[in-house]
């Protein structure tokens, strides 16, 4: 008895449809980041209003504030990711260089009288450069004690900050801006958009940046690093330039997302500077997906509008009316917030960005059972 097969020829015929669909529709989502961004473009001219996670229209003032800062801090988070979800660093000292952003370029403009257009690129130099000099100290040891040691450094830089020396940080309570030394274009809140817009820039400048050196040859040492660093080494290459150009990279996006902040909020603040700061970004970057391409700044956007809104919801009447077991604990934004990210953690290991795979791994589950079911 002989068996008909199907000559080669004819299979990747019959396959070859099949396959050209599956081309064209990757071709048609590649774009797809498009759509959002065009919608995010057009948000100030949108008085539609989103009850529950905005007050009033789109548009407004208030609301573009805070989905700028969203913004913002989205993409400081994808910019920290590149130590933590790319590198495997564990860094407890980013908000340093955030922080050297902001009060350089403030300090500047304050002390020499230079306009921002000059002041900033010496705040964005001053950040990377701190970056190489503190960077090339921790990347000395590893594992924990890279983690405290830049935990130290910005410790260290916190206090100095708060201790105002020469009174040039304002110490606890900051110095604002200068209005007369910031762009005329950017100053008063009807000026509004084009801060959002600078914060939407900043965005995708750190998504563009980042995407093209985690796909870029160092991209691939930096994951082999994280992966096993002695195989690396083994491989004839040497860890430590490329952990710190990582550590470079992301410690100059830091620095430039301290110059939007700086824009968005009118002065600088001690804030910034410490640990809690950087432990902020730590849990953005887990919320959303660490490692992923999405995921930090989705979590970054998700972290930030959740604390603003939810210090709202703890203030509001509606919590202030309930019992006093629900009220108390309701009305701490902290409290809010970490059961928001236990929640997370427990419902979608692996953040947000793992929830599309997530469910097609539940649909392709689901779909077995109903076709091996009698």
């Amino acid at each position: 008895m002989t068996t008909a097969t199907q000559p080669r020829g004819e299979a990747r015929t019959a396959d070859h449809p099949r396959a050209g669909r599956t081309e064209r529709l990757r071709r048609a989502t590649r774009w797809w980041p498009a759509l959002p961004l065009v919608l995010l473009l057009i948000a100030p001219y949108s008085a539609l209003p989103l009850p529950g996670l905005l007050d009033g229209p789109i548009g407004s003032p208030g609301n573009l504030q805070l989905l700028a800062l969203c913004l913002l801090f989205g993409g400081l988070a994808t910019g920290y990711d590149l130590l933590l979800g790319r590198t495997g660093l564990l860094s407890f000292g980013h908000a340093l260089y955030f922080a050297a952003g902001t009060y350089v370029t403030n300090t500047v403009m304050l002390e020499a009288g230079l306009p921002f257009a000059l002041s900033a690129p010496l705040g964005l130099l001053a950040g990377a450069a701190l970056s190489v000099l503190l960077g090339a100290v921790s990347l000395r040891v590893s594992g924990i004690g890279f983690s405290m040691v830049t935990l130290a450094f910005a410790q260290a830089g916190s206090i100095l900050v708060q201790r105002d020396p020469g009174g040039v940080t304002g110490g606890e309570e900051g110095r604002a801006a200068p209005a007369d030394k910031m762009p005329a274009a950017l100053v008063g809140i009807d000026h509004t958009p084009e801060l959002y817009w600078i914060a939407l820039a900043y965005l995708v400048v750190v998504l563009l940046v980042v995407g093209r050196a985690v796909r870029s040859p160092t991209g691939r040492v930096w994951e082999g690093i994280k992966e096993n660093e002695r195989r690396v080494e083994v491989l004839g290459l040497r860890p430590y330039g490329f952990k710190l150009t990582a550590f470079v990279l992301a410690g100059a996006l830091a620095a430039l997302g301290g110059i939007v902040h700086l824009l968005l909020t009118g002065g600088a603040t001690p804030q910034t500077t410490t640990s809690d700061f950087t432990l902020s970004l730590l849990v953005m970057v887990v919320l959303g997906g660490s490692g992923t391409r999405w995921g930090p700044m989705a979590g970054g956007i998700l972290y930030t509008w959740a604390d603003h809104r939810l210090g709202d919801l703890a203030n509001s009447g509606a919590v202030a009316d309930l019992p006093a077991v629900l009220r108390v604990p309701l009305s701490q934004p902290l409290f809010l917030l970490g059961a928001l990210f236990v929640a997370v953690i427990y419902l979608l290991p692996g953040g947000m960005a793992r929830l599309p795979a997530r469910l097609r791994a539940a649909r392709t589950t689901t779909a077995h059972k109903e076709a091996t079911t009698p």
